[in-house]
C-alpha cells in the first residue's frame, strides 16, 4: 500500500509541477511528501526529478515513469470503483469545483446530502469563478456555466439557464434604460465585467432579430468575481449579466431591474465536466446522476420567483 499511495503522489507531483501543491493536494506536508519520493526513487534506483530551491521537473527517468504510473492508479481506482458498485458503498474522495455564486447558494446546500446518501465518500469542494484545468487540479468534476474549449473533456449537460441583464434602479434614473445591445455600446453604459487573468476582451452575446450577435461591451470596473460584481450592480455601478436563477429575487424585491429588453442575453448551459476515463470510477458517475436532476430543480425553482414582467 505504501507504494502505490507513492506512485499515487508522484503522479500529482508531476502534473502540478509543485512538491508543495501536490502535498496540499493529497493532504500530507510538504516533507511527508518529499521523504516520500525519495522513499520511491530508491525503490526505483533512478531520481525522478531535478529539484532546485525554485523549481522542480522531471528527468527523463521520471517522464519514462509517469504514462505507467498514471495507468497503475486509474487502474486500482477503476478496481476499487467495480467493487464499490457491487457493494453499494463507494468510498475514496471525490473533488468537485463549482462557480463561486453556484456553489454558495445552490451546490453547497445540498451536498450534506449527498454525504448522508453515501457516508463511504469524502468531498473536496473548491469553490472559484476562474476555470479550472480537471487532470492538472486532480479534480474529478467540474459544475461549469458555459461551453469548455477543451475537446479532451467530456460534458453532461443540466439544463439551459435563462439569463438578464440587471441594473439598480438608481443606475437607471441617472442613465437611461437602453432599448437593446446597440444603445449598450452607443450610449457608453458602464457594464460590469466578469474578467480573469488571461482575457484579453469581453463580449456580451445577445438575441436580436437577425440572430444571436456579441456585443463589444465596456465598463471602468471588472473583477474575477462574481459576486463582488452582484455588490456592485446593487450599488448602482452598472450593468451586470446573470443568470436569472442568481438575480430573481432581487428583480422581485426591485432592487435591480432588467435592461435591454429587446436583445435579451443568451442562455447559458450548466452542465458537469469530466475526463472521459474516470467516469470508469463510479463515484463519479454517481455523483452527476445525483446532482444533476437536484440542481435542476433547483434552478427551475429560483426562476421562478422573477416577475414575469420586465419591472
Amino acid at each position: 500500500m505504501a507504494l502505490l499511495e507513492n506512485i499515487r503522489l508522484f503522479v500529482r507531483v508531476y502534473e502540478l509541477g509543485s512538491m508543495s501543491a501536490a502535498a496540499r493536494d493529497q493532504r500530507v506536508s510538504p516533507a511527508v511528501a518529499s521523504s516520500r519520493i525519495a522513499a520511491l526513487e530508491e525503490h526505483l534506483k533512478v531520481r525522478l526529478f531535478q529539484r532546485t530551491t525554485r523549481s522542480l521537473r522531471p528527468t527523463e527517468h521520471g517522464e519514462a515513469f509517469y504514462d505507467g504510473a498514471r495507468e497503475v492508479v486509474e487502474a486500482v481506482e477503476a478496481a476499487e470503483g467495480r467493487v464499490a458498485a457491487i457493494t453499494g458503498s463507494p468510498r475514496g474522495l471525490l473533488s468537485v469545483s463549482a462557480p463561486l455564486r453556484l456553489g454558495r447558494r445552490l451546490l453547497a446546500p445540498i451536498v450534506p446530502s449527498f454525504m448522508d446518501d453515501y457516508p463511504g465518500l469524502t468531498m473536496r469542494l473548491r469553490l472559484t469563478d476562474r476555470g479550472v484545468e480537471l487532470t492538472a487540479e486532480g479534480l474529478d468534476v467540474a459544475i461549469i456555466l458555459g461551453t469548455p474549449e477543451d475537446s479532451n473533456l467530456k460534458i453532461r449537460k443540466i439544463c439551459d439557464c435563462r439569463r438578464v441583464l440587471v441594473a439598480a434602479p438608481s443606475y437607471v434614473a441617472e442613465r437611461g434604460m437602453p432599448r437593446d445591445g446597440e444603445a449598450l455600446v452607443r450610449d457608453g453604459h458602464e457594464c460590469l465585467i466578469l474578467r480573469y487573468p488571461g482575457a484579453t476582451e469581453f463580449r456580451w452575446l445577445l438575441r436580436t432579430p437577425e440572430g444571436p450577435r456579441r456585443f463589444g461591451v465596456t465598463g471602468r470596473l471588472d473583477c474575477d468575481d462574481g459576486a463582488t460584481l452582484m455588490d456592485w450592480a446593487l450599488m448602482g455601478r452598472g450593468i451586470i449579466l446573470k443568470p436569472l436563477w442568481e438575480v430573481a429575487e432581487a428583480m422581485a424585491e426591485g432592487t435591480l431591474v432588467q435592461v435591454a429588453h429587446e436583445t435579451p442575453p443568451e442562455p447559458i448551459q450548466l452542465a458537469c465536466l469530466y475526463a472521459h476515463r474516470r467516469l470508469q470510477d463510479p463515484k463519479r458517475r454517481l455523483f452527476m446522476d445525483w446532482v444533476a436532476p437536484r440542481l435542476r430543480d433547483l434552478v427551475a425553482k429560483a426562476e421562478a420567483r422573477a416577475p414575469q414582467e420586465p419591472r
